[in-house]
């Protein structure tokens, strides 16, 4: 890959493709760049555990490999996980149309989905990585809630997806 290539990443909510942000960045920075990008494009703090996946289902990422955790930079990772510090951009997403589940937050499981969408050279005096493209509205990282713990959304886990299932009140 040369250096003077640039990606450009659309990462998604999962489920609901419409809230995406486009992002460049240079292609030889590493997935923790990458990670850091994706959060501030959605106006998250960085201030929580993550990791991108190559299984694109909640019950399949946590079992597909390769995988690329913060943890393995703490020496906390599973046998096999991967360095988001040390994994480059272009060394996890091999070619355009290549997609991975980013999960932030392993306790609210924010999941994106990111697709390495086209492949750029560098433009002398622009920054990356940049935001090229923002749809829809971001969420917010932390809902305000009432101080009664009974107006917060009630979830519980499907067993057989790993998915979150929301409970009407």
């Amino acid at each position: 890959m040369a250096g003077t290539d640039t990606f450009i990443f659309r990462a998604a909510l999962q489920g609901k493709a419409s809230i995406y942000r486009d992002i460049e960045i240079d292609s030889a920075k590493s997935l923790y760049v990458l990670a850091k990008a994706i959060l501030s494009s959605f106006d998250f703090d960085f201030d929580h555990a993550f990791g991108f996946y190559t299984g694109l289902t909640p019950a399949k990422m946590h079992r597909t490999f390769p995988k690329y955790e913060l943890f393995a930079d703490i020496g906390e990772a599973d046998p096999g996980v991967l360095s988001v510090k040390k994994t480059k951009a272009w060394q996890a997403f091999p070619e355009v149309g290549h997609t991975m589940l980013f999960l932030f937050d392993y306790g609210d499981e924010w999941l994106f989905r990111v697709t390495l969408r086209n492949i750029g050279k560098k433009s002398a005096g622009v920054r990356l990585p940049r935001i090229v493209a923002t749809h829809g509205e971001a969420p917010a990282q932390y809902p305000a809630y009432d101080d009664d713990p009974d107006d917060r959304p009630k979830f519980g886990v499907n067993p057989l997806t790993g998915e979150k299932i929301w409970f009407e009140k």
